[in-house]
């Protein structure tokens, strides 16, 4: 009994146990609810007022029935899906940790931002998280490998930045990791491994660096993997063949380096494999031919070499192949005629050699066909009219030869043709027209002969027809009007003659005609801008007559107009309105007449405007200036007046060339706002004044020309700050005074003419300017040595004459007294401590031959002949001559001593050469006029003269004879061809010849000079 009612009451307790436990767990499931509830309404909170009416639904304790929430069994929150609903805000305030049955969360394409909260770790039911498409930014928590139950992590497209976490590889279940579209950096950490049951990662479109890690072998399972567009570096490793599943790979756009491993060819499933725009060496693997089943291959911008394996042709399912912009060598290989499926065929810009395989006539699918920028070879193989769905070929800049085949004409879809920087010869074929779809023609720089076809009239849908630099002879034909769609024409560089057909008229969709470089005669089309798009028109060296096409003038579209070296004729002052998109107009070397106008100040795009070599007259309109885009004014060699407007200096003109024209006045002090001048070419007209020392402040002249004005004064110093000129002309004005000292300083300058000026002075501002190459000085006042740099070593004679004094190793102008040369001094001062001697004891030896004549004449007993000789003043003593008949022989021969006979200038007198009417050469030392009363006794000068004609030795200059006159005196001595020592050293060439064997020679034989004075 006492045990029986413990047990009695148990049996009526447990219903009530039962109702209490139901109710406990009720109240839980419902308080949890509540707070799930609670931090869903918490984070909606803090959104933005768009979110909130988004969520409007979002309201109350049940949360199952609220937009994007899904509920399990329990009524607890297991799915949040709010994909593209507007959503603003961050996900700081939502609470993870109390939602812990969430398997799936889902914010994708939404505009939320800041950083992934760490609390998203405490999620350990998540299998599917998406965050992907927002502007979240900030690092992936490392929190992230808490997830272990997560099969799918998208957080792609947003502002992410930091390193991949390595917690990532505790992911073991995860099949699809995509994390593109950030700013990720670092490497991919090598737990990336440990994901085997990946099927799917994305890293592309980052800037992850370092190279890919060995343990990607161990993704099995993988089949895409894209980690293209990042910053990757380093080989492809070899484990990567181990990834027998993968379809896609997509590795394009990184640094990656070395040689395509060969393992490559493991991945027999793969169908798309893009390896472009990195840095691969080395061959391409023959064991590229195991795959299969490859229906895309991208190796292009690598530095791929060596050739295009055959195994290529086992790829026979391969629609796109694409290798272009690497070092590929070879010939294309005759193979490639087995990728009967190939749509898209890239090999250009490469190596690649040969001629193109007959087989590719069996790639009856290809419709892009592009092998330009080669070096193939050979012609084009009539079986190329096989490729029947051909939309675009390009062959061209390669070497190849031959006739364009007449079958070019079956590829009636071809919408685009280029064939140019080839050697193509022969005429374009006439089936050329049955392209009735082309859009694109493209044939210049062959050598391709004979006419236009006929037939080109049938290409209504061309827009582009480029025919230029072959050798193409006949005229345009008139189906040339049929082009109704054409935009743009070139015909330049060819042999083409005749008319301008009027059928070219109708071309009203035209936007570029060229036609220069032709032998064009006629008129210029009239109506060629009639349909009001014309931008470029060029018809330069041809024949064309009569005036601008009147359709010109205001043809507002255009932009480039290029019309010289014809006979255009007509009255240019009112030939253009305003076109406000001119930006070059050239219209030189024709026979245009009239005036400037004023209007050109009104082409408010126009660079350049040249209209040199016509007849244009009157004054440059100041109105000019409002071009105010103009960089280049080329009016030179017409028949201007007045002056340069001071307004043109407000342009950024870099090129100012008026030279050759009647201009006055000064130049415009003005002159120097113009900081872009880099040419500035003023001669040949009849400006005045000063040149104005504001052309110093020029910095980026490099070519400057006042010459043959008028222009007066100093050089002004202030051009020695051209530190950029190379060219200086200031010949034929009147300049005076000397060389500034600041043109040392021009170290760029090549060539200057100072030529026909009265300027003076010496050259030694020329000692340092080693850049200068061309000199031309003369018909000046300078005096002094040449300086010792290249251009005088160079210069003619026509160069420096008509001087004052110059002198230097220049054939016409006397040596130098001395020996100042740069090169070879050191030698040279050798020899002057041998030289010094000799000239010592040849003074003495004057001396001696002195005292002998005086001692002679001092005891003369004809007393007679010496009065004689001294009271006449035209005396010519030279013996065994005629001394007046020699003396006006001289005077003849040397033209009243003019320079041109001048061949050395001496501390005592000026030497000069003449040969006599017998033949004889002698040399003329014509000596320095002294004043009245300074002249020695003749007599007993005479009678040293006289001497020194007695004395006879080897190494002695033979004396004729002396002759002193009131206006002349000169001594008449034996001419010696090859000069003097000192001539002989001042020159480099002559002084190496004249080695040291020679020279102690010349110092023995002058020793022996010293018995004729010895005691």
């Amino acid at each position: 009994m006492v045990f029986i009612i413990p047990t009695l009451l148990s049996m009526k307790l447990q219903p009530l146990l039962l109702l209490l436990v139901m109710y406990f767990c009720a109240f839980a499931a419902s308080s949890e609810i509540a707070s799930e509830a609670n931090a869903l309404l918490k984070w909606k909170s803090s959104l933005d007022n768009q979110s909130h009416a988004s969520l409007s639904s979002w309201s109350g304790n049940n949360p199952c029935i609220w937009l994007g929430i899904a509920c399990d069994e329990f009524n607890s929150v297991s799915n949040i899906n709010l994909t593209n609903v507007g959503l603003r805000g961050t996900l700081q305030n939502l609470n993870f940790s109390l939602l812990p049955n969430i398997l799936t969360l889902n914010m994708s394409l939404n505009s939320l931002n800041g950083t992934i909260p760490p609390q998203i770790g405490s999620l350990s039911n998540l299998n599917t998280l998406d965050l992907s498409t927002n502007n979240l930014f900030g690092s992936i928590p490392n929190t992230i490998g808490n997830l272990s139950k997560l099969l799918f992590l998208n957080l792609s497209d947003n502002d992410l930045s930091g390193i991949i976490p390595f917690t990532i590889g505790n992911l073991s279940k995860l099949s699809v990791l995509s994390i593109s579209f950030n700013e990720l950096t670092g490497p991919i950490p090598a737990s990336i491994g440990n994901l085997v049951n990946l099927d799917s990662m994305h890293l592309h479109k980052n800037k992850l660096s370092g190279s890919i890690p060995f343990t990607i072998g161990n993704l099995s399972k993988l089949s895409d993997l894209y980690i293209s567009l990042n910053e990757l570096t380093g080989p492809i490793p070899a484990s990567i063949g181990n990834l027998v599943n993968l379809d896609y790979m997509l590795l394009d756009g990184n640094k990656f380096s070395g040689s395509i491993p060969f393992t490559i060819g493991n991945l027999s499933k793969l169908s798309v494999l893009s390896l472009s725009l990195n840095e691969f060496t080395g061959p391409i693997p023959a064991s590229i031919g195991n795959l299969v089943h490859l229906d895309f291959l991208f190796l292009d911008e690598n530095k791929l070499s060596g050739s295009i394996p055959f195994t290529i042709g086992n790829l026979s399912k391969l629609s796109v192949l694409s290798i272009p912009l690497n070092e590929l060598t070879g010939p294309i290989p005759a193979s490639i005629g087995n990728l009967v499926n190939l749509d898209t065929m890239h090999l250009h810009k490469n190596k690649l050699s040969g001629s193109i395989p007959f087989t590719i006539e069996n790639l009856s699918k290809l419709s892009e066909l592009s092998i330009h920028s080669n070096e193939l070879t050979g012609p084009i193989p009539a079986s190329i009219g096989n490729l029947v769905n051909l939309d675009s070929m390009l062959l061209h800049e390669n070497k190849l030869s031959g006739s364009i085949p007449f079958t070019i004409g079956n590829l009636s879809k071809l919408s685009v043709l280029s064939l140019s920087l080839n050697e193509f010869t022969g005429p374009i074929p006439a089936s050329i027209g049955n392209l009735v779809h082309l859009d694109f023609l493209v044939l210049d720089e062959n050598k391709l002969s004979g006419s236009i076809p006929f037939t080109i009239g049938n290409l209504s849908k061309l827009s582009v027809l480029s025919i230029s630099l072959n050798e193409l002879t006949g005229s345009i034909p008139s189906t040339i009007g049929n082009l109704s769609n054409v935009r743009e024409l070139y015909f330049f560089g060819n042999e083409l003659g005749g008319k301008i057909p009027i059928e070219m008229s109708m071309l009203t969709a035209l936007e570029s005609l060229q036609l220069a470089y032709n032998n064009f005669i006629g008129h210029l089309p009239q109506n060629i801008c009639i349909g009001g798009t014309l931008k470029n028109f060029t018809a330069a060296n041809n024949n064309f007559i009569g005036p601008i096409p009147v359709s010109l003038k205001n043809c507002s579209s255009l932009i480039r107009v290029r019309l010289q070296r014809n006979q255009l004729t007509g009255d240019i002052t009112d030939a253009f309105g305003v076109l406000p998109n001119l930006d070059y107009i050239e219209l030189s070397d024709n026979n245009f007449y009239g005036q400037l106008s004023p209007n050109w100040g009104k082409f408010r795009s126009l660079t350049s405007l040249m209209i040199s070599n016509n007849n244009l007259s009157g004054v440059i309109p100041p109105e000019l200036a409002g071009a105010t885009k103009l960089q280049r004014l080329h009016l030179f060699s017409n028949h201007l007046t007045g002056n340069i407007p001071h307004d043109l200096c407000n342009l950024p003109l870099f090129d100012l060339s008026l030279d050759n024209n009647n201009l006055t006045g000064n130049v415009p002090k003005e002159i120097a706002s113009m900081q872009k001048l880099q040419i500035l070419k003023l001669g040949s007209n009849k400006l005045s004044g000063l040149i104005p020392k504001q052309l110093g402040n020029l910095l980026n002249l490099l070519n400057m020309s006042l010459s043959q004005n008028n222009f007066q004064g100093n050089i002004p110093s202030e051009l020695g700050k051209l530190k950029s000129l190379t060219s200086l002309d200031l010949g034929g004005n009147s300049l005076r005074g000397t060389i500034p000292s600041m043109f040392g300083e021009l170290k760029s300058l090549e060539t200057l003419n100072l030529s026909h000026n009265n300027l003076s002075g010496n050259l030694s501002s020329f000692d340092d300017m080693t850049s200068l190459t061309s000199i031309d000085i003369s018909y000046n006042q300078f005096e002094g040595p040449l300086p010792n740099i290249l251009a005088f070593h160079n210069a003619k004679i026509e160069a420096l004459r008509n001087n004052k004094g110059l002198c230097g190793n220049v054939t016409g102008l006397e040596p130098c007294s001395t020996s100042s040369g740069k090169s070879h001094n050191h030698m040279r001062k050798k020899v002057m401590i041998v030289i010094l001697p000799l000239t010592l004891g040849i003074l003495i030896l004057a001396l001696f031959a002195f005292g002998v004549s005086y001692h002679l004449c001092q005891t003369s007993t004809n007393k007679e002949d010496q009065a004689t000789s001294i009271q006449t003043p035209n005396i010519f003593a030279i013996w065994s001559f005629d001394g007046k008949m020699v003396f006006e022989n001289i005077i003849e021969a040397t033209e009243d001593f003019d320079d041109k006979h001048l061949i050395g200038v001496g501390g005592q007198g000026c030497v000069y050469k003449a040969v006599l009417p017998t033949g004889q050469v002698v040399a003329v030392k014509k000596l320095h006029s002294v004043p009245n009363g300074e002249m020695l006794n003749l007599k007993a000068f005479t009678c040293e003269i006289q001497a020194l004609t007695e004395i006879r030795h080897r190494n002695i200059v033979k004396l004729y004879g002396f002759c002193s006159h009131s206006q002349f005196s000169f001594l008449v001595c034996e001419f010696l061809e090859n000069g003097s020592v000192g001539k002989t050293l001042k020159d480099d060439g002559q002084a190496m010849a004249f080695d040291w064997y020679k020279r102690v020679n010349v110092v023995k034989a002058c020793s022996t000079c010293s018995v004729l004075y010895a005691p």
